[in-house]
């Protein structure tokens, strides 16, 4: 598998034309896409392309400000943990898209003084970027995943994760297969989305790089074609979730 960082402009809040970056950029690099890669594009310019991006009021005192965002995440989050019970309150811990991530996925960072909110719709807007690159770049089969940086619990730093995709099923199933040792594997899946986001969010880094997209090539058994839109495998009903006696008495709130 290969992965490589594609350098682009920077992307202007409050909004700007993301489909004219992505050419752009993929022709100044005289980057051609092969078929079968998949294209990884963070959260952050595909929001920006959406127009979600909210000024910070810099007229407001570092307590008003905290206020003023807590409000906003609590608006974008579908559930949400005040700050209070968060050591130190250095975040307010939310649930949106079926995701458990700080802030609503709002991010302050590469910005230029405003808050940059999660895309509306990810799922969809893959599928637009997917059908733009299949049009502009005359290859048939292709992915999109659209990335973030996240948390995880009880580790230290960050990693990337899938907020959507699309053009690709997103599950290899090992259920029922045999381990080395002849064992059947009765719960393996691998979750193709998060760990191509996790390799393409280090390769495009998180300061001044300017690489806001990511490509990925000789991938071993994909499965291309799949629509996400209509469904998505790897959504689990929190209740059914391994990890939900967590999460069920936490103080959770929804919007």
């Amino acid at each position: 598998m290969k992965i490589f960082a594609v350098k682009t402009k920077a992307m202007l809040p409050p909004k700007d034309d993301l489909f004219s970056l992505i050419k752009e950029s993929f022709l100044a690099g005289k980057i051609k896409l092969k078929e079968e890669s998949i294209i990884v594009i963070t959260s952050k310019i595909v929001a920006i392309g959406q127009g979600r991006c909210i000024k910070i009021n810099l007229n407001l005192t570092k307590d008003e400000q905290r206020k003023e965002k807590d409000k906003l995440i609590k608006q974008e989050a579908e559930f949400f943990i005040d700050r209070k019970y968060v050591p130190h309150q250095l975040v307010t811990l939310t649930i949106k898209n079926n995701i458990l991530i700080p802030s609503a996925g709002i991010d302050e960072s590469n910005a230029n003084g405003y808050y940059i909110l999660w895309p509306q719709k990810p799922f969809l807007e893959a599928k637009k970027i997917w059908q733009f690159l299949r049009k502009e770049f005359k290859v048939k089969k292709l992915g999109v995943i659209i990335s973030d940086s996240h948390t995880t619990p009880l580790r230290s730093g960050i990693s990337g994760i899938a907020l959507s995709y699309y053009g690709f099923y997103p599950l290899r199933n090992y259920v029922g297969k045999k381990d080395l040792f002849g064992r059947t594997l009765k719960m393996t899946r691998t979750n193709i989305p998060d760990i191509l986001a996790d390799a393409a969010v280090f390769e495009m880094g998180e300061g001044t790089e300017c690489t806001p997209i990511a490509v990925v090539e000789d991938i071993r058994d994909i499965k291309f074609g799949f629509d996400s839109t209509k469904s998505d495998p790897m959504k689990i009903n929190k209740k059914e979730d391994i990890y939900y006696p967590l999460i069920k008495n936490a103080p959770w709130k929804r919007k």
